[in-house]
């Protein structure tokens, strides 16, 4: 094979061979990526009896106490018993009273409820979409955390927990939209390395 030959063929190589070390110096600069595992992270304040309004009150645009205080002039039907409809009628109308100066209309809080309407004592859960995330890791100790999907559904900061790190963990930090698919969605995961850093945060 003629020199000029020789080279044709090795210079690719090289570059290949360059770019795997670029690579490999890129991956241990930064650290390895290790998926993390979510937990929980739907409960409710006792205040609502079960009520997502945290949620709710997101959807809607309005503080979760706002919400709290149109709900206190609700009267609901007995467990087990459906409204009449002039309790209907009267229900729909506290909660508009209230919830009218923020913009939120009929149709709105008609469809913000439907979507979130569950029954606890059927083992159901309004929707969640779980969120995803990786740990960034680096001489066997995590550097960051890295959403890439923060999901959707979550009242309550959820566990997270990293396989393979023996107690480390991290603290999520929720989001709340009018948009469903980003209502109650874990914006940032701050590195906790204890359990007692790796408390739930304070839910609005």
């Amino acid at each position: 094979m003629k020199p000029s030959t020789k080279l044709m063929v090795l210079a690719p190589l090289a570059l290949l061979a360059m770019g795997a070390v670029a690579g490999k110096a890129q991956r241990e600069a930064s650290g390895t990526r290790v998926p993390v595992v979510f937990s929980g992270g739907h409960e409710t304040d006792r205040r609502d009896h079960g009520r997502p309004v945290v949620l709710v009150a997101g959807a809607l645009g309005v503080p979760p106490q706002v919400f709290r205080d149109a709900f206190s002039h609700v009267r609901p039907a007995p467990a087990g018993m459906a409204p009449e409809p002039g309790q209907v009628h009267d229900n729909k109308r506290a909660l508009l009273d209230a919830l009218g100066p923020y913009g939120v209309t009929n149709e709105r809080l008609d469809e913000v409820s439907d979507h979130y309407r569950y029954v606890r004592s059927r083992g159901e859960l309004w929707p969640v979409e779980e969120a995803t995330a990786y740990a960034l890791v680096k001489d066997g100790k995590i550097t960051k955390f890295v959403v890439t999907n923060g999901g959707s559904g979550y009242t309550s900061s959820p566990t997270i927990t990293v396989p393979s790190i023996p107690g480390a963990a991290g603290k999520a930090k929720l989001s709340f939209s009018e948009d469903f698919d980003k209502n109650g969605a874990v914006a940032s995961i701050a590195v906790a390395t204890t359990a007692k850093e790796n408390q739930n945060l304070e839910t609005p």
